[in-house]
């Protein structure tokens, strides 16, 4: 009997410790690749994302005047950093706008500034903005509000995506991911 339990327990610790291993967010495997680019960040300079191999990337693609869905992203992406303090040089975490037409560098630097100044967010012709939307699969589209004081919204797809060490584009998460799960797989992506 003590044997099956000790085996028993075994077992169950083993399972624990693999699913420690196991990546929580969508795996994307080796059929999407990673496409570089160059944008200008909010202090004017460029930012080639081939620039940041040997770190973690976490891409988002928002905008300034989004209500909900990015802001809370960005609340979720301080929450991670400051749990990853001792990590923190080894990650970037990369905002890019989905609305250029106001998101100017100046613009995206006060909004980001509120969440950590450490963050980077991008900009940059709508050709260039276009180009890597679609190599991500982001979808945008403007919607006019009549009655705010905006003017528009910006519908988009709101999923944040987890470039490598190597450069891959590895792994994507809703925007909603918890803060363990996110830092989780930001661990285990800088253990390999």
């Amino acid at each position: 009997m003590q044997k099956f339990i000790s085996i028993t327990l075994f077992l169950f610790l083993a399972g624990c410790q693999s699913s420690d291993l196991s990546f929580r967010g969508t795996e994307l495997g080796d059929s999407i690749p990673t496409t570089d680019f160059t944008l200008t960040d909010q202090y004017n300079q460029p930012f080639t994302l081939s620039d940041h191999k040997g770190k973690v990337v976490l891409l988002f693609f928002g905008f300034t005047y989004c209500p909900d869905v990015c802001p809370l992203t960005l609340s979720t992406w301080k929450k991670v950093q400051d749990a990853i303090e001792a990590e923190v040089d080894k990650v970037k975490f990369v905002y890019i706008t989905v609305d250029p037409e106001r998101d100017t560098p100046e613009k995206i630097a006060s909004h980001l500034a509120v969440f950590s100044p450490d963050f980077i967010g991008l900009t940059g012709p709508v050709a260039d903005l276009q180009e890597v939307y679609s190599s991500y699969g982001v979808y945008r589209e403007k919607n006019q509000i009549s009655d705010s004081a905006a003017g528009y919204l910006i519908n988009h797809t709101s999923r944040i995506n987890i470039i490598d060490t190597q450069g891959k584009w590895q792994l994507s998460f809703s925007h909603d991911a918890s803060v363990e799960d996110l830092v989780h797989d930001i661990r285990l992506l800088l253990k390999n």
